[in-house]
């Protein structure tokens, strides 16, 4: 399989808390998996060209207001498919880490694939107390595939991780509750390296890079308004420093981009 990283969607300028990085602009960070019987996989799908023809009614004024999308057509996930010379039909399956606007903005340029998701996103987004704030990017009716923990197995400090059905085993589902009820992360055994998208259980490099862990105050701020379970995303991010520290699991979230350019 081939890994592309893709920046679907650039927002504010932040400055860096240490380390030798300059400030640079949050991004959506997702992932473009090739497989070959799956055809094309998508790891979240940030800012779509839906999004940026009618932003405030799908994005939120307010969330504009804090996030300072850029709104460029180029950063779309349907523009980077394309020009790796590919169609919107060639994407078939989206895993979604959780069911923000700035994650699945891109799933109406794809209507024909499947919607991977945790049960709890759903019921929590979908068809619950959320559902309101995400009508607008789900009127196309996604197909939705949704997943329990009660069939999964540990892995490495991780419980309930499974495969998604009708994709290659080496991409698993893992649960990563805490910012959101059915937040999840995503592993991709690539050859000879496994990646670990961690969506937004953490914000910041410096909470899981390191045994003392920095938070970025600004990021802070934006995690802590949007958590819906405190002590049990930062039990993940505890289980996360410890495999980080193991070297053998290539961690990362969605919007630090000095990950984003460190792996590209």
């Amino acid at each position: 399989m081939r890994v592309h990283h893709l920046n679907c969607g650039s927002l504010s300028l932040i400055e860096p808390v240490d380390g030798p990085y300059g400030p640079a602009r949050a991004v959506c960070h997702c992932l473009l998996i090739e497989t070959g019987a799956s055809g094309l996989v998508l790891v979240d799908t940030g800012i779509g060209t839906h999004d940026i023809a009618r932003p405030e009614e799908r994005l939120g004024a307010d969330w504009i207001t804090y996030a300072g999308p850029v709104l460029d057509p180029a950063e779309t996930a349907l523009h980077q498919v394309r020009a790796l010379g590919y169609a919107a039909d060639d994407v078939r399956h989206i895993l979604v880490t959780h069911l923000h606007n700035d994650h699945i903005g891109g799933l109406a340029d794809f209507p024909d694939a499947t919607v991977h998701l945790h049960e709890a996103e759903y019921a929590d987004a979908v068809t619950g107390p959320g559902a309101a704030a995400h009508a607008a990017q789900l009127a196309h009716g996604p197909r939705w595939r949704t997943y329990s923990e009660d069939a999964g197995e540990e892995w490495n400090g991780f419980h309930g991780v499974r495969p998604f059905e009708g994709l290659p085993p080496e991409i698993l589902l893992v649960p990563m509750g805490g910012h959101t009820p059915g937040h999840i992360g995503v592993a991709v055994h690539a050859g000879d390296r496994t990646l670990l998208h961690a969506g937004d259980t953490y914000f910041y490099h410096g909470e899981v890079d390191r045994p003392d862990p920095v938070v970025h105050p600004l990021m802070n701020l934006i995690q802590e308004g949007a958590e819906t379970d405190r002590e049990l995303r930062l039990a993940n991010v505890d289980q996360l420093r410890e495999l980080v520290a193991k070297g053998t699991v290539e961690v990362f979230s969605a919007h630090d981009p000095w990950e984003l350019s460190r792996l590209r």
